[in-house]
C-alpha cells in the first residue's frame, strides 16, 4: 500500500516536471530612471536611434537571417553594449552603461556574470544586443563565450 502511494506520487511529480510553461509575451526592457543613473551600478539609459538612410538594394536577403539594424555610433562613454527593440515598428535603442570597476571587466571579459546578465535582459525583453564594435552578439557568440569559463549552471526546470 505505501508503495503504490509513492508510486503515484513520483508520477504526479513526473507529469508536473514535464509540463511547460505558459510562453510570456516579450516585455520592454527596462530603464533605470534619470534619478537613479548617477548611482546605479548598471544604468539603461533609452538612445536615440540615428536617421535611417535608404540604401538601393543589390542582392536578396535570405528570410531566415535577422534584418540588418543600424546602431547608433559612436556610442557614449561607458558603453559598451546597445539593446536594440523594435515596438510596433518604432526602433528603440538603449544604452547599457556600467560603473568604471564593472566597464573595464566586461571589456576585457565578456563571458563574465554582470555582462551576460544584462545581454540576456535584452533578449528577453525581445532585442538584439551590439556591441561597441557594431557586431551582433547573439546566442551563437554567447555560447563561444561560455566554452572559455567553466561554468556551472543550475537550472531550475
Amino acid at each position: 500500500m505505501i508503495t503504490r502511494r509513492w508510486r503515484l506520487a513520483l508520477l504526479a511529480l513526473l507529469v508536473g516536471g514535464c509540463a511547460t510553461r505558459p510562453t510570456t509575451t516579450s516585455s520592454p526592457i527596462p530603464t533605470t530612471p534619470p534619478a537613479e543613473v548617477r548611482d546605479a551600478p548598471v544604468a539603461r539609459v533609452p538612445v536615440a536611434p540615428p536617421p535611417v538612410a535608404v540604401a538601393p538594394v543589390t542582392a536578396p536577403v535570405p528570410s531566415t537571417a535577422a534584418p540588418p539594424i543600424a546602431v547608433a555610433l559612436p556610442f557614449p562613454v561607458n558603453v559598451i553594449y546597445m539593446c536594440v527593440t523594435e515596438d510596433g515598428g518604432q526602433r528603440k535603442q538603449t544604452a547599457i552603461e556600467f560603473v568604471p570597476k564593472v566597464l573595464d571587466l566586461c571589456r576585457r571579459h565578456p563571458e563574465m556574470g554582470p555582462c551576460q546578465y544584462e545581454r540576456e535582459i535584452c533578449r528577453r525583453a525581445g532585442g538584439r544586443v551590439f556591441a561597441a564594435d557594431g557586431a551582433e552578439i547573439t546566442r551563437r557568440t554567447e555560447e563561444e563565450y561560455d566554452k572559455r569559463v567553466y561554468r556551472v549552471r543550475f537550472r531550475a526546470n
